[in-house]
């Protein structure tokens, strides 16, 4: 895949395609975070150029015109990388490459660059480089690096195969092997969870750059990167928020959300949004100064169904209310969600409210209660301890009693189990 050197800033052109049903506004944001994405990768945007079309060319994506068009500008204004704002087919990229003479980047390319720029751990480096193996696949042309010098020696090419069949045949091997990497990363992280099965699970999702980060920091205390660019968090992080006295929620934080992103990219995340999947309250957080922060609730609320992670319980936390210049906005938000809350993670403004809110949640998910049993039941007392927190054990001549707290579906389980027992 070709790949943007980092270690220094290239010149630009994006590159969008307006339909008759789109109105001009949308794209122009379009273009905007695409340019964010291109700052966060080392791009800085030179040119936006936006081509009206009733439906994509099919060679040339824009139409050969306009390629050649942007083409001249490439050449007058020394460029020397064009991103176009959707995923190119390998027809386009090879005509669009011979065309121009200057790397050609999609959208899903430029997020899959940034991903593995930002990616730090073992699981995340993984996640990154099966999505880009997966991108890369179909893409295959006489173009790309022969990845044979790259793995290759005796016994990597067959009889009668030409080189992108051998290209091929290596990244699917590699595929399968990191597949494999992911699930044995991923049987390592339910092991993990398991320790927190006695506590009230919260997630963090939202848009990308919408502030989660920030939020978990205050929330915890914690001093995780909180960056104002797009993706600074790839990992899921967890931390423990006291609320009161024997009243802990762990909350996580994890990889934003953002339009048009990489199916392959969700795929091969899905075990680092496991978290989400864990989670008893999913708390979205969106940056209620953007204009468009309705699209980006859609975007997340799609992403969650996806993750089959849409019939939680969900409170809206609308965030950086502080850079709000028309408070009107305000009402207009608790209007149309009036389960949700107004903050500013970053000034601490009303944060009490969001605390509260999550009390009275925990209060309603979460639940101390005492049981008497017969002091032989040791299984039951040790199905308890697996899905329960035990406070406290007390063992008296024939029975124990057994104080421990659970989510309501535990605490469903452990009563069926014992029904007319104690």
């Amino acid at each position: 895949m070709i790949e943007i050197d980092n270690n220094r800033i290239e010149n630009a052109i994006l590159v969008a395609v307006r339909k008759p049903d789109e109105s001009k506004q949308v794209i122009e944001e379009h273009l905007n975070e695409l340019e964010m994405l291109g700052e966060t990768a080392g791009a800085q945007t030179i040119i936006k150029v936006i081509q009206d079309r009733a439906k994509y060319d099919s060679a040339y994506f824009i139409g050969k015109g306009k390629a050649e068009e942007l083409a001249e500008l490439v050449e007058l204004n020394d460029i020397t990388l064009v991103i176009f704002d959707e995923d190119l087919n390998p027809t386009q990229v090879r005509n669009l490459e011979k065309l121009i003479n200057k790397k050609i980047l999609d959208r899903s390319g430029l997020i899959l660059d940034i991903f593995a720029s930002h990616a730090k751990t073992k699981q995340a480096k993984t996640q990154v480089e099966l999505a880009q193996l997966q991108y890369m696949l179909p893409r295959l042309t006489r173009a790309w690096t022969h990845l044979s010098k790259q793995f290759g020696g005796i016994g990597t090419k067959g009889p009668g195969e030409t080189q992108i069949e051998t290209d091929r045949r290596i990244i699917r091997t590699r595929i399968s092997k990191l597949k494999e990497n992911l699930r044995k990363i991923e049987s390592q992280n339910i092991t993990k969870s398991i320790n927190r099965k006695s506590f009230l699970n919260a997630s963090l999702v939202g848009y990308t750059n919408a502030g989660k980060s920030t939020l978990i920091n205050l929330l915890t205390n914690s001093e995780l990167l909180a960056e104002d660019k797009l993706f600074a968090t790839l990992d899921s992080t967890t931390r423990s928020l006291e609320l009161d006295k024997n009243r802990q929620i762990m909350i996580s934080d994890t990889v934003g959300f953002i339009r048009k992103l990489p199916h392959n990219l969700v795929e091969s995340f899905k075990s680092t949004l496991q978290v989400v999947n864990d989670a008893d309250i999913i708390l979205h957080v969106v940056d209620i100064s953007h204009p468009f922060f309705e699209d980006h609730i859609k975007v997340v609320a799609d992403t969650l169904k996806e993750l089959h992670c849409d019939g939680k319980q969900q409170v809206k936390v609308f965030n950086k209310v502080d850079l709000l210049e028309d408070n009107t906005r305000i009402d207009y938000v608790l209007n149309k969600y009036p389960d949700g809350i107004v903050i500013s993670a970053q000034r601490g403004i009303n944060i009490t409210q969001l605390k509260n809110k999550l009390m009275s949640m925990y209060e309603e998910n979460f639940r101390e209660h005492t049981l008497r049993l017969n002091i032989n039941d040791g299984k039951t007392v040790a199905f308890i301890h697996s899905i329960a927190e035990v406070i406290s054990t007390v063992y008296e001549e024939d029975y124990v009693e057994i104080k421990y707290k659970a989510d309501k579906d535990n605490l469903s389980k452990i009563e069926k189990l014992t029904a007319g027992r104690a």
